[in-house]
Parts: C-alpha cells; sequence; structure tokens
C-alpha cells in the first residue's frame, strides 16, 4: 500500500520509534513505513532507544529483542521501570511459547517471531494503537474502594496509593474494568498477555500473587477472590 492509497483508506498516520541494530532489516521497515505515510525514528543502541522513547511521544515503540549493546527484554524493563507506557511490540527471533512469555512478561504488548512479514508487523502495529486508544475513554475508573486512574496509570484503595508495577497495573486495570466478574486465566492471558495460547507456564498465577500482596497489605479485607478451577474476582476492598 503507497502513502496515497493508504491516505485514501483513512490511515492515521503513525509515530513509531524502531530500535533494531540490523541495518538491513531496518532499512526495510523504513522504506514500508515511509510507504504508508508513517513517520518512524529509527534508532540503532538500546542506549539511545532508550533516551529517546523518554524524551517524545511515540505511538508504538518496535523493539528487537536482541540489541548490540543491550538485551531488547533488559531495555524494555528499563523502559517500565522509567514509566514509560507507550504499547511495545517485541521482534525476535526466540518464538517459543516460554520465550514469547518472558517478552510479555517483561512489559511487552504484544511479540512476533521472525521471519515475518512486513505487512502483519504493520498490522499488529495498528492494532496496539487502537487498543490503546480504546483504553483511554475513561481518566478514572472506579470501583468498590478502588480508584484506578488510566492516564497516570496509578491505583488507589481507600485513598492509599498502591505501588504497582506496569503489568500489575494493567491486571488491575483489568479487574477494575470487569468489576464484580469472574476473569478467567484464559482471559488474563488474551487480554492483557496477548496471547492466543496456554504457554504452560506460571506466568499469570505469579503475576497475581504480586498483585494480590500489594492490593491487600496494610488492608484487614481481602481484594481478589480465588474462584477455584475458573479464575479470580475483584472485591469491593471495602
Amino acid at each position: 500500500m503507497d502513502k496515497e492509497a493508504a491516505m485514501a483508506e483513512g490511515h492515521k498516520p503513525l509515530k513509531l520509534l524502531y530500535i533494531e541494530d540490523d541495518q538491513r532489516a531496518a532499512t526495510e521497515i523504513l522504506a514500508m513505513a515511509a510507504e504508508r505515510g508513517d513517520h518512524l525514528v529509527w534508532e540503532s543502541e538500546g542506549a539511545t532507544g532508550l533516551r529517546r522513547a523518554g524524551m517524545e511521544p511515540f505511538d508504538v515503540i518496535i523493539l528487537d529483542r536482541m540489541l548490540g549493546d543491550t538485551d531488547g527484554i533488559s531495555l524494555l524493563l528499563r523502559l517500565r521501570d522509567s514509566g514509560v507506557g507507550t504499547p511495545v511490540l517485541m521482534l525476535s527471533a526466540l518464538g517459543r511459547s516460554t520465550d514469547r512469555a518472558e517478552g510479555l512478561d517483561a512489559g511487552a504488548d504484544d511479540y512476533l517471531a521472525k521471519p515475518y512479514e512486513a505487512q502483519e508487523l504493520f498490522a499488529r502495529v495498528k492494532a496496539l494503537r487502537r487498543r490503546a486508544s480504546g483504553r483511554e475513554h475513561s481518566a478514572v475508573l472506579l470501583y468498590g474502594a478502588f480508584e484506578c486512574h488510566v492516564k497516570s496509570r496509578t491505583a488507589f484503595r481507600q485513598n492509599k496509593h498502591l505501588a504497582l508495577s506496569p503489568r500489575e497495573f494493567e491486571l488491575f486495570r483489568y479487574f477494575v474494568e470487569n468489576a464484580g466478574e469472574t476473569v478467567t486465566r484464559e482471559m488474563l492471558l488474551r487480554d492483557v498477555w496477548n496471547m492466543d495460547f496456554d504457554p504452560q507456564t506460571n506466568v499469570v498465577d505469579v503475576n497475581i500473587g504480586r498483585l494480590r500482596r500489594k492490593l491487600e497489605d496494610g488492608f484487614a479485607t481481602p481484594a481478589l477472590e480465588t474462584i477455584y478451577g475458573t479464575g479470580y474476582r475483584l472485591l469491593t476492598g471495602k
């Protein structure tokens, strides 16, 4: 699809950050982005990519898992720890389910194994932008004693701030969005980790355990109810 055709179909240009040390791969993606009318910023080193991500807003960050000066997992953790909440699509030659689970658990919003078609990459990028835009419809989500501040990515229980990691915040927001309903493990894998398969790891259980401790620490009543054999349900927290 060339730039004129993309505009005719109502394509809204994307502003993308691409962190990739392979110049050949970067050249291909840069060319396709230009054809589509997207603005793509390429950084060949993780350190400069990290700085750029913190300096200006992007719709999506495309991050290669294996970089010359660092590994993508470490860089992603640093991005999330620094407060960068931009959706991240991780690219990697490591395509096993455990590799995908590791990338998604580190804070990636999607994971694409190499080799891949450029058209699929941009389709996934557009889906990430749509999903991120759709989640900003309400600035504050309320349920019982819980508050979920979407734009500032902060959480409270009975007006007490809860120090959540980026992944814990995504889980918390999902529970608030589905307040009072039973949330299954499959729903969490699909909607929070963006997995359409079971990675056969305890990634969900581990993160639920961490979130539960932070939601309940210092309070007399539980926050999450385990529905054995089914999933979990957020309680009012009162």
